[in-house]
């Protein structure tokens, strides 16, 4: 056996025994690797897969004021605007001033955009498939429900801050 071929792997100890964070953020640095990697052929990464399919499911011809979409995204303004950016340079979204509001802006899919989001549909497909196997499809529906339950309880205005 050469030196290559001998090295174990390292124990898998998380570095945060009792750190229920640490433990999330190993697994959805797994998850994103995981969606990343099938979507790869799109040339999108989760994170703009999933800002494109809330534009589409959000309104796509009237866009959504950029305040909501960070809300209903659960991001900071700032990630968000960090976020749009090679969306916009890629020409798959475009973000107007509202036209009742000149001080707001609104992020809407474009043509562009729409059809980007539907060639990706079927590799996030795949990734999900993936995700229902390795859970099991009602461990995946119920996981979806208990997040969906508690992500309120993490939110800055639950515990009285201004978003």
């Amino acid at each position: 056996m050469t030196a290559m071929n001998s090295k174990k792997k390292p124990s898998i100890t998380p570095a945060a025994p009792g750190c229920t964070c640490a433990r999330l953020r190993r697994l959805t640095r797994r998850m994103t690797a995981l969606y990343d990697n099938e979507l790869a052929p799109t040339g999108l990464r989760l994170t703009q897969y999933s800002l494109l399919a809330t534009l589409w499911r959000e309104d796509s011809q009237k866009g959504i004021n950029l305040s909501d979409l960070a809300a209903v995204m659960d991001m900071d303004r700032t990630t968000l605007t960090r976020n749009l950016q090679p969306l916009t340079q890629r020409q798959l979204i475009s973000i107007d001033i509202d036209a009742t509001d000149g001080r707001m802006r609104r992020a809407r899919l474009t043509t562009q955009g729409v059809a980007a989001f539907k060639a990706a549909q079927p590799f996030w497909r795949i990734a999900q498939s993936r995700v229902d196997q390795a859970l099991g499809k009602e461990n995946v529906t119920a996981l979806h429900q208990w997040v969906d339950s508690v992500i309120p309880a993490f939110r800055e205005e639950a515990h009285g801050a201004n978003p």
